[in-house]
């Protein structure tokens, strides 16, 4: 039904290779506008390596060697959790390819890759985001975890941020704070809302991830009409891995309404990225079974007001907590084109006219109803 486009691997790569140095957006003032350079789409279920690529969740960019890091959410069960290399092309008047350069599978603190839920599904995987931290020359990569509660079988697995070698050999577990900890009662985080987004601050001192949606104790998921659904970020050191606080962050309500009123529908935090001090760019993606776009929303979230709510379980009904504020940047529906279920942003290097760039990645969830779709914006200070 969806036009998959052609893989373009253009042989204009002068054309396309962008300054090396990466410029960092230090403010909300140094974004005023977005405008887009253009889009590219990859075949469905490429093959590349050995491996088939899809679910791209997440991306980063790399500006050391000026290359760009994809994690792709499958669980182990077409191949091994694993992350792709890749290069884009582009100026700032055209975006003319995506190449693919290399995978790597991630491995457990024991050396072996990650299992399937058919082999051992309290180990498997569920990946989301992964940035690269040039200064220390390592990665952090989120899962979701799992929460099945059936009367035939429980399997829990906890919400994870691990650190590797580019080379995807473990490194350490951030500390889990225990509020976010998978219950087989309805408390803490919901499947498949767990840790979606991650970034890294400026001064490379704190680590920030986002939780997709609300725990159990924080109140309802965010549905068409409902403007109370309410997520966390979690700040962690990291030197130390350890986390130091916790804030709110209010969830706009669903876009639009499913085809039936028992169809799914979501709007959470798709990922993250560090601003400036006590300020994130976030992405907020919502998907209603029947509409065939995603809703994606950018807005920047403040956290200089925001309560501290490491020792509060419950944000509802709360009237002491102050909520992380949040501004509209961009709204993707003003492109009047097909937005799939875009997930990572990145930024990425700085366009010949000196302004940044700002990449982001369509997850296909491996379905041929989807497109693994890539956009370039160039962002205008």
């Amino acid at each position: 039904m969806k036009k998959n486009w052609l893989f373009l691997l253009t042989a204009a790569i002068a054309l396309a290779s962008c300054s090396s140095t990466r410029k960092t957006v230090n403010n909300e003032h140094s974004i005023t506008q977005l405008r887009l350079i253009g889009k590219q789409v990859i075949p469905f279920n490429m093959p590349f390596k050995g491996t088939t690529t899809g679910g791209l969740s997440g991306i980063d960019y790399d500006p050391v060697h000026q290359q760009y890091y994809m994690i792709s959410d499958d669980r182990s069960d077409i191949n091994p959790a694993r992350f792709y290399t890749a290069k884009l092309y582009f100026s700032d008047k055209s975006f003319d390819s995506v190449r693919l350069t290399d995978v790597t599978t991630f491995r457990q603190a024991n050396g072996q890759s990650y299992p399937n839920k058919f082999s051992n599904p309290a180990l498997t995987p569920d990946p989301e985001a992964l940035r690269y931290n040039a200064k220390g020359n390592f990665m952090v990569w989120t899962s979701e975890g799992e929460r099945i509660v059936t009367k035939k079988d429980t399997v829990l697995a906890n919400p994870s941020a691990t650190m590797i070698h580019p080379n995807g050999q473990y490194i350490d577990t951030f500390a889990l704070p225990a509020a976010f900890r998978m219950h087989a009662t309805e408390n803490g985080p919901r499947r498949n809302a767990g840790f979606e987004g991650l970034a890294f601050s400026n001064d490379n001192k704190w680590l920030y991830v986002s939780l997709e949606e609300p725990r159990y104790e924080d109140g309802p998921r965010a549905d068409v009409g409902v403007d109370n659904a309410l997520t966390r970020f979690i700040k962690f050191d990291l030197k130390t891995r350890q986390p130091v606080a916790q804030y709110g962050y209010r969830l706009d309500p669903v876009a639009y309404p499913p085809v039936s009123k028992d169809s799914f529908r979501i709007n959470g935090i798709a990922d993250i990225l560090y601003l400036s001090d006590n300020k994130l760019l976030v992405l907020e993606r919502s998907f209603s079974v029947g509409v065939k776009n995603c809703t994606i929303k950018l807005y920047i979230a403040d956290l200089s007001n925001a309560t501290d709510i490491s020792n509060i379980n419950s944000l509802q009904n709360n009237g002491n907590v102050t909520l992380a504020s949040k501004k509209l940047l961009y709204n993707f529906e003003s492109l009047n084109t097909y937005i799939d279920n875009i997930e990572g942003v990145t930024f990425g290097p700085t366009l010949p006219n000196g302004h940044p760039s700002l990449v982001f990645v369509a997850d296909n969830n491996f379905s041929s109803a989807e497109e693994s779709q890539f956009f370039v914006f160039e962002v205008i200070p």
